[in-house]
């Protein structure tokens, strides 16, 4: 990719522009229309809704956001909506990993929204929000790949240096590897006041942490013929590490408990010295107004398992119900949501954009000198993208990470041996994708 200086000025400067632009964007005029909305909430997303304003002042339609939690939420929150058939609501926050269970919901974007301007994102971000031929969501500046965040002064203290060595054998310095990175947690950790690290421990975002891990050990989640493969040696190893960093208490005691809100303000707090998180948080965690680690926060490459790195990959996004009343007006915010005005905005958060122009205008900016973290930041995340996996693309992924996050934690806490988690969580799965009629 070539990232050109003009194009950059050009996209900056439509990152602050006023409701004049976007009134000269077509995003049409919709006098009395009321839009209904779903939407993901949590810190690192909340910027790009002050922007509805502007949408509501440029179309004349109005924006009522009906819901605002996290993903895990609003995903019960649809599926019982599906159920009762009250889906008359018109946008919704969508996500890659999520996408595939809703069938029927979403209406085909490709037939309300130019393909023109379908060409200007990431072609791999698209075909993503594709499912069975149809574009269920158009996707926001939210491409989420994690790297690790790090406090540097843990690497620039001589007698630190020293003792780690003596005791592990091996120079201390950002880790490479997740053996490296259970070390250093462990070495670090001082708690109730400092730990080594953290992870989230419920839902879905326990078993996707599990999932990368047991992909960089070498392992699978489902085997081809779609029967669950993680209870392997690869799958013993990976959960090892999160029972081994919890019987330490190298991680706080809550961290079962924690998802991804929880885990940003735990490494803002300036308690926590290493941290595998997502883009969205670059700015947060670098801002003296929000975190008491800015100033002191480096951000690495994902570290390597046994195999390849880490790389537990998707993207957010924004859909149209099947039932919305008005599905021009709708598809109208979400084009104005996942624009490249605003992506510009959501991304100067520290967030990965889905266009390219918007690829292009902030790595030039970041490479102009201006700003060295966030050029330290994307220089990982764009190395980190490289080992972007995404997680099995079937409507029971949500569902299997319901029935499996429950025997991780049995085995972090304790209540089961590693294997003996594996195989009961493999059990259920495979009773669940035989009911499905997989095989």
């Amino acid at each position: 990719m070539k990232y050109s200086i003009f194009r950059a000025l050009v996209a900056c400067t439509a990152l602050v522009s006023s409701v004049e632009s976007v009134s000269a964007a077509d995003y049409g005029s919709f006098p009395g229309v009321t839009i209904d909305a779903k939407l993901i909430g949590g810190q690192q997303y909340e910027g790009l809704y002050g922007r509805i304003a502007d949408w509501e002042a440029a179309t004349g339609g109005k924006v009522n956001i009906i819901s605002k939690k996290s993903h895990f939420e609003i995903d019960k929150e649809i599926k019982s909506d599906m159920a009762a058939g009250t889906t008359s609501w018109c946008v919704g926050s969508n996500h890659s990993s999520f996408a595939p269970q809703y069938e029927g919901l979403y209406v085909d974007l490709n037939e309300l929204v130019p393909a023109d301007e379908i060409a200007e994102f990431v072609p791999g971000n698209i075909k993503a929000s594709t499912v069975n031929g149809e574009l269920l969501m158009l996707p926001r500046a939210q491409f989420d790949v994690s790297v690790l965040y790090y406090l540097k002064s843990n690497y620039e203290d001589e007698e630190k240096a020293k003792a780690f060595e003596a005791e592990y054998g091996y120079p201390l310095a950002v880790p490479e590897t997740w053996d490296q990175v259970k070390d250093q947690a462990i070495f670090f950790a001082d708690p109730p006041n400092f730990y080594g690290t953290q992870y989230a421990g419920k839902d879905e975002a326990i078993v996707g942490r599990f999932y990368e891990l047991l992909v960089a050990e070498g392992g699978q989640y489902l085997a081809d013929d779609l029967r669950p493969a993680f209870n392997s040696d690869a799958g013993q190893r990976a959960l090892q590490w999160f029972v081994d960093l919890y019987e330490a208490q190298a991680v706080p005691a809550g961290t079962t408990s924690y998802v991804w809100d929880d885990l940003g303000q735990g490494f803002a707090s300036g308690t926590v010295a290493l941290n595998l998180d997502w883009p969205g948080w670059a700015g947060f965690f670098n801002d003296p107004e929000s975190s008491k680690a800015a100033g002191n926060v480096g951000v690495a490459v994902q570290p390597m398992g046994s195999v390849t790195r880490t790389g537990w990959s998707g993207h957010h996004g924004f859909s149209v119900t099947s039932d919305c009343e008005n599905k021009e007006a709708a598809a109208s915010l979400v084009r104005f949501l996942t624009s490249e005005e605003s992506q510009l905005a959501e991304s100067a958060g520290g967030s990965l954009p889905t266009r390219s122009a918007v690829w292009e205008a902030n790595l030039a900016a970041a490479n102009s000198g201006d700003d060295a973290f966030r050029a330290e930041a994307l220089a990982a995340f764009a190395e980190g993208a490289k080992y972007a996996f995404a997680v099995p693309p079937i409507a029971e992924w949500v569902e299997s990470t319901n029935i499996v996050f429950p025997e991780l934690q049995a085995a972090i806490v304790g209540d089961k041996s590693v294997e003996d988690a594996l195989n009961d969580a493999a059990a259920e799965v495979d009773e669940m994708m035989q009911d499905a009629g997989h095989y």
